[in-house]
């Protein structure tokens, strides 16, 4: 009987290379490129922005309307967008604002023409600290209030050193509401390369939209062009032209309309602040003693001014059991 012949060795391996693409094919379809570091840190990012950003579209708030603004007489602003109302306004009287008749009689008639609707000045409070200036903004704030009807009322607006940058944010949403607003920022001053004062200067008079007619800026400072002397001069040494870099910052106060500077209060006028408090919480002490205990206080403080005063007070209403209420 005959045998049947083998399948020899060269066809089996001409086989084997006729199924390798195939194979390889399928292996390539299967087979996933391993991921390098980066490309996990990346995907990380990736989903975390993306959690991020639909958190944010969530909770965003909606578009202040006249009713939020109606709710109160002032607000604080925030980074996010919000408005928070203020229910109860941390203020003195206008009566107890002592040795700063002027500027209070300035800013009454400047803020007046504006709740009135007629052009007024943004107005930048500056000078000597504890002497009165964010104190006389609030406190006018509610005296021109006093007697209005609620639609006539003004609103104000506190936006902090550190949010000015979304001020342009903040005009947008008071842009067009029924109600005029005083945006107050108090202690402003700018430091180092801190760039936000560009942001300021184009809403105060140099931007395409300008700043809204219901809106005007009033700002406390202890600086007079709201820059430090040492930030000037180091302008002035390492500018290519130095008058022009000087200029660009110190324009800024130019801004402002007006200019009220407060000054450091003499003796008499110091004395004349706490005999106005103590005679507006009624705190009763001997004339002699009370110079004498002020005078005192004002020496281990180093200063004398309206804060100093009202601190003084605020010890001697609690040694004697006095409470300060109506604050």
């Amino acid at each position: 009987m005959s045998k049947k012949p083998q399948k020899k060795p060269a066809q089996a391996a001409n086989r084997a290379t006729a199924n390798a693409p195939s194979q390889r094919a399928a292996r390539t379809a299967t087979k996933r490129p391993a991921d390098t570091p980066g490309d996990v840190t990346a995907r990380r990012i990736a989903t975390a922005l993306e959690a991020i950003a639909a958190h944010l579209s969530a909770t965003s708030p909606a578009a202040k309307g006249p009713e939020t603004f109606a709710s109160a007489d002032a607000f604080v602003w925030h980074l996010d967008g919000r408005l928070s109302p203020v229910p109860r306004v941390s203020r003195v009287d206008l009566g107890l604002l002592k040795g700063i008749d002027r500027m209070r009689d300035i800013l009454i008639e400047n803020t007046e023409r504006f709740a009135n609707g007629l052009p007024a000045n943004n107005a930048l409070l500056w000078g000597a600290r504890g002497m009165g200036k964010s104190s006389l903004v609030k406190a006018v704030h509610a005296d021109i209030n006093a007697g209005r009807k609620p639609a006539d009322r003004l609103k104000l607006i506190e936006i902090h050193r550190e949010d000015i940058e979304s001020l342009p944010g903040l005009m947008d949403q008071l842009r067009g509401a029924d109600f005029h607003f005083i945006v107050f920022c108090d202690d402003l001053s700018f430091d180092g390369n801190d760039a936000s004062y560009k942001s300021l200067k184009a809403v105060l008079e140099g931007g395409i939209e300008g700043r809204p007619d219901n809106v005007i800026l009033y700002a406390t400072s202890n600086r007079r062009h709201l820059l430090a002397r040492e930030m000037i001069e180091n302008e002035r040494s390492t500018a290519i032209n130095p008058g022009e870099a000087v200029e660009e910052k110190v324009s800024l106060s130019d801004r402002f309309g007006l200019w009220l500077g407060f000054h450091r209060c003499s003796q008499d006028e110091y004395l004349a602040m706490v005999r106005g408090y103590c005679g507006h919480f009624g705190i009763r002490i001997a004339e002699t003693e009370l110079e004498r205990e002020a005078l005192e206080w004002s020496t281990t403080r180093g200063s004398r001014s309206g804060r100093v005063a009202w601190q003084f007070t605020q010890e001697l209403a609690g040694r004697l059991g006095v409470r300060l209420a109506g604050r």
